[in-house]
């Protein structure tokens, strides 16, 4: 996997990049959290292991942005912390989206084993995301089901989802099929028009 990784303390940071490099993961480092953010703002990363303590934005603020960033695929959030949590932290920690906590010093087969989820997490949720991407449409008519049971159009299905406009034409095929189908016109061939 990718994964960046946001740490101040340049001791800890290469402790952790030379650990999950081993491993054979791809590696980008930021030593705070204002380059995290930069570095995931232009090409968003599937894993992030942030301290949680960093001067700026720390390990909270920067999952936060993660989160409302518009249009990206969801990022597991492993928080890294050297103190306690304690209970209202931790509250504050899952409200921003963290997914998993990690303590100092770091013990290499827990961060293994937190990556292992995070790896199955992400192949869920682009299972769902390919799931939701199938669009039911009805063989007859062309409408389609939207997530409340309803009907419609799939130009005004599309458009609400998406924001997409569409322009109507009628292809030369449809076009004959049309023009035959008026009446007195059975089995006369209309050829339909150029460009």
């Amino acid at each position: 996997m990718k994964i960046l990784l946001a740490e101040d303390d340049p001791v800890s940071l290469k402790i952790l990049q030379i650990t999950l490099q081993h491993y054979g993961h791809e590696i980008v480092t930021a030593t705070d959290g204002q380059q995290a953010w930069e570095l995931f703002d232009q090409e968003p990363f599937r894993v992030i292991v942030s301290d949680w303590m960093m001067p700026g934005v720390n390990g909270l603020e920067l999952c936060e942005r993660v989160r409302k960033r518009p249009r990206t695929d969801y990022t597991y959030f492993i928080l890294l912390t050297a103190i306690n949590a304690g209970r209202d932290n931790v509250r504050k920690a899952m409200e921003a989206g963290i997914d998993d906590f990690l303590s100092k010093p770091l013990d290499r087969e827990s961060i293994m084993m937190r990556l292992r989820v995070a790896e199955r997490i992400l192949e869920y949720t682009v299972q769902i995301r390919q799931l939701k991407e199938l669009i039911p449409i009805c063989m007859y008519c062309k409408r389609v089901r939207d997530d409340h049971d309803f009907w419609s159009q799939v130009e005004s299905y599309i458009h609400a989802q998406t924001g997409s406009n569409f322009s109507h034409g009628i292809c030369p095929d449809c076009y004959g099929n049309q023009i035959n189908r008026l009446p007195g016109r059975a089995g006369v061939h209309v050829a339909p028009p150029q460009g």
